[in-house]
């Protein structure tokens, strides 16, 4: 069987304000363009449990008219979709079913929205597809049509995962490889969607696969820059020294997302430069303790760790890799002033990167739920707007439209060149110094 796995790439928003905005000052949209230029790990997953007498090829779109010919030729394609972009994979697998094209449809928007998904494929699969996908392949044609849990089947051993398929990329396309290292982050914020979709416990990898993965990337590319593909890297201290410790020799670069207390452990922070860490990306979400109060569904983290973000930030950046802080605007306890703080909090601790979002609310978080029923979502069912961008709620302590212009308006400040080039010579400028 000729099978096509194919992923849904670009940036996906509706503000036409923002857009414009993001084209004077491209910071706004710039870490969102590097998400979106790297390739599916999750289709190349399925990639490498795909037994070998089926024909593979690997295809990327933006929408429904960029789909390659090549794709309308297969005889089963594999579509993994995120929310914002639910729409435009459902109007691509119309097209390939109306073709004659089977088409199964997963990823986290199917994982929880499975019979909407139905609608235009033959197949959904619900969850960790790595072991249900193979299941779908072995099924006679008449049999794979329908809802495929993978609640069903026994559960994804992280240290049994194969080598994803990168030898099916278009390598010139790709600036970064991802690689994961960990499933899941243990804090659980109520508006992850990712939580939602991975229901097993936070699990790492064993540090010799993924050492393994890189080193075939390695055979493809000299020098990749690796994105190690988490939700949060380093909550295991002792095992993030060791994975560090045999990225050494590989002298690679690399970035993650990992949280705050990274900070904490000198020795791991040296250690993460040593290897090649150029960047973490770190949900601060807010620079008040208040909106942080709550957000997490197993623990209060991110607010009892509030009080240290400024001297973590210097400290991490201090070791010579820069930090991302990630803003949510519109959390609940957040009124107009939150604009200022943000800036105020920005300009003080010199973030070399700043990633400006608004509170979003996947289909199937708790969140969504929780403002469904307090009748704040303006246009349910509207997953186009589900952008990190787009605005599709009332906040509770202002209007939509002041959220919208107060975003503009930080926005302009932040993403200022003059400000991102004061911040950036001062983390230049320090002196990587443990401490």
């Amino acid at each position: 069987m000729k099978i096509g796995f194919l992923a849904l790439s670009g940036l996906r928003a509706h503000d036409s304000g923002l857009l414009e905005l993001g084209m004077s000052l491209p910071a706004v949209v710039e870490r969102s363009q590097v998400v979106s230029a790297m390739p599916s790990l999750g289709l190349l997953y399925l990639a490498a449990v795909t037994p070998a007498e089926h024909e593979v090829q690997y295809f990327e779109a933006r929408d429904a008219s960029e789909v390659p010919p090549a794709a309308f030729e297969c005889d089963l394609v594999a579509i993994s979709t995120l929310t914002a972009q639910a729409f435009v994979a459902y109007e691509v697998a119309d097209r390939l079913r109306a073709a004659g094209v089977a088409v199964v449809i997963g990823g986290l928007h199917a994982s929880v929205c499975p019979e909407e998904a139905l609608g235009h494929a033959d197949a959904v699969v619900v969850g960790e597809g790595e072991q249900v996908w193979p299941a779908i392949l072995a099924a006679p044609a008449e049999h794979r049509k329908g809802i495929w849990r993978a609640a069903d089947f026994p559960p994804v051993d992280v240290a049994l995962l194969p080598i994803p398929r990168y030898d099916l990329l278009e390598l010139n396309r790709y600036q970064r490889f991802p690689v994961q290292t960990s499933r899941g982050c243990p804090w659980r914020c109520d508006f992850c969607a990712s939580s939602v979709m991975l229901q097993q416990k936070y699990r790492r990898r064993e540090v010799s696969g993924i050492v393994r993965d890189i080193e075939f990337i390695k055979t493809l590319r000299r020098r990749p820059f690796i994105e190690f593909a988490d939700d949060n890297t380093f909550v295991d201290k002792a095992w993030g020294r060791r994975l560090c410790e045999a990225l050494r020799p590989l002298r690679i670069k690399w970035f993650t997302e990992t949280d705050v207390s990274v900070a904490e452990d000198a020795a791991l922070l040296r250690l993460m430069r040593e290897a090649g860490c150029r960047q973490v990306l770190i949900g601060l979400e807010s620079p008040d303790p208040t909106p942080l109060e709550g957000i997490e569904l197993r623990a209060n983290f991110k607010a009892s760790k509030w009080n240290s973000y400024r001297e973590s930030i210097a400290r991490i950046q201090a070791h010579g890799i820069t930090v991302n802080g990630c803003f949510v605007l519109g959390l609940d306890g957040q009124d107009t002033g939150i604009f200022q703080r943000i800036l105020d909090f920005v300009n003080e601790t010199n973030l070399f990167e700043v990633q400006l979002t608004v509170l979003t609310a996947f289909p199937g978080t708790p969140l969504y739920t929780r403002l469904l029923g307090e009748g704040r979502i303006l246009e349910p069912n509207r997953w186009d707007l589900c952008t990190l961008f787009d605005i599709n709620y009332r906040p509770q302590q202002m209007t939509p439209t002041q959220l919208r212009d107060g975003l503009y308006w930080l926005a302009e400040r932040v993403y200022a060149p003059e400000n991102v080039h004061r911040r950036r010579e001062h983390f230049l400028r320090q002196s990587f110094v443990a401490n």
